[in-house]
């Protein structure tokens, strides 16, 4: 069945253009001024329609030690529909070896079942114990360009060594693909029992994350190799990886933040209910927060690390240690960052990741790539209130904006419709094996 959309207005290559959209089978079929014959009729009268939003980092079904994330891939997804997002990236469970990352993979692949937008994956690995060419080898089999890893939590055993991490570098130029790394200092992270979930600044400072990304950073410049950095949560690492990797950022080393650490400082901590802002890698002060609000066009994307919890189950764990880190954002995300950036944030939360990742069907309007859309409306000033996902709370609830997601389309299809969720089978999606950075 084809639709055509009049009326509205499409960002497109970087501006926003009046144009006729015409979709066939799932995909952009024409766009331009004229009046083309379809089944279906949309007018897009007083909307902006964007691509779909890509988001490259959530957690779904999660366990975390204590509780596991309360939003599965259908409730979860759900929620991203209400956000305009049509394609997430979940992560696999880390594995040691190539047969343990397939097993992972098809593992996670079963739960994804009744995701209803599209769905692609990150390998992860942790304290690899086999040839690592295979585990690269393997991810590119099983349609990954991403290997995540973490240089922290080696109290859970999740933590990948200098040594392995320089090799994986190298490897990047030869088989193309991106280290995707959670960059905090392990030796500065302080984990003691006595200390409450709301002191996580504190425990994990913002020199984990600096002296860490820099340290990365050196090993990306002397190697050559691709490395992105997740959830950059302090404008002092920004700038310090501005000021002496300038050259390599955005070519070899790209950056991801999150709405989180634009929109609170480490202050909302120590009010009453500060326990529902804990995530790793924390909150920081309020300068740090202007400071990467500043230095915003270093960014390359835009993630959510959505990972929720319900706030009972972080009520009830008020010690650091066994506290479930994470928060929900995945429906608030474009509304919030819209706010803050205006149009400039459009590509860090779709094209930018289409490229990144390897997704040549996603990412713009276009001719003959998918046709994921959102629709946008502008109107009177409202609060943020709580998503459509299983959680009980947001911490964006409250947050004033003038914008609403009403209608959100994958493959052509409405998943989201005047504000009501119709639903839809999402898919897998596998990176074109011959991206280049």
């Amino acid at each position: 069945m084809s639709k055509l959309i009049k009326n509205g207005k499409a960002f497109i290559e970087g501006k926003w253009q009046e144009v006729n959209i015409l979709i066939q089978d799932g995909h952009f079929a024409y766009i331009g001024n004229e009046e083309k014959q379809a089944d279906e009729i949309i007018d897009a009268s007083g909307l902006k329609i964007i691509p779909g939003i890509i988001d490259p980092h959530v957690h779904f079904a999660l366990y975390c030690g204590t509780v596991t994330s309360v939003d599965n891939f259908i409730s979860g997804s759900r929620s991203a529909a209400y956000g305009g997002v049509t394609t997430i990236i979940d992560f696999l469970d880390p594995t040691r070896n190539a047969r343990k990352l397939e097993r992972s993979f098809y593992d996670r692949l079963e739960l994804a079942k009744g995701c209803h937008v599209d769905y692609h994956f990150h390998a992860c690995i942790k304290e690899p114990d086999a040839d690592l060419e295979q585990y690269v080898l393997m991810m590119k089999h099983l349609g990954m360009n991403t290997i995540k890893l973490f240089t922290t939590y080696s109290e859970t055993h999740r933590r990948t060594y200098d040594k392995d991490i320089i090799k994986l570098l190298e490897l990047t130029k030869k088989y193309n693909f991106l280290v995707t790394a959670h960059i905090e200092n392990d030796n500065l992270v302080s984990l003691k029992p006595e200390y409450s979930c709301t002191y996580i600044s504190e425990a994990r400072p913002s020199e984990c994350e600096i002296s860490e990304a820099l340290k990365l950073a050196e090993f990306a410049k002397e190697t050559n190799g691709y490395l992105y950095m997740v959830h950059c949560s302090s404008g002092e690492t920004l700038k310090r990886l501005v000021n002496q990797y300038g050259d390599i950022l955005g070519k070899h080393f790209f950056v991801e933040s999150c709405p989180q650490y634009f929109s609170f400082n480490k202050e909302v901590l120590n009010s009453e209910q500060g326990y529902l802002y804990t995530f790793a890698p924390p909150l920081r002060s309020k300068e740090e927060q202007e400071l990467l609000i500043k230095n915003i066009d270093y960014v390359n994307t835009i993630g959510t690390d959505h990972c929720s919890f319900m706030s009972e189950d972080k009520k009830n764990h008020p010690s650091l240690v066994g506290h479930p880190l994470g928060i929900g954002g995945i429906e608030s995300s474009f509304l919030v960052m819209h706010k803050l950036f205006g149009d400039n944030i459009i590509d860090k939360m779709t094209a930018n990741i289409a490229d990144l990742e390897g997704f040549l069907q996603k990412g713009r309007i276009a001719l003959g790539k998918d046709a994921d859309l959102a629709f946008i409306k502008e109107v009177g000033e409202y609060p943020i209130g709580k998503p459509h996902g299983t959680c009980d709370y947001s911490i964006y609830e409250g947050i004033k904006v003038k914008e609403k997601i009403v209608h959100t389309m994958l493959r052509g299809e409405f998943i989201l419709r005047d504000e009501k969720f119709l639903g839809d089978k999402g898919e897998l999606i596998n990176c074109d094996k011959e991206v280049k950075f």
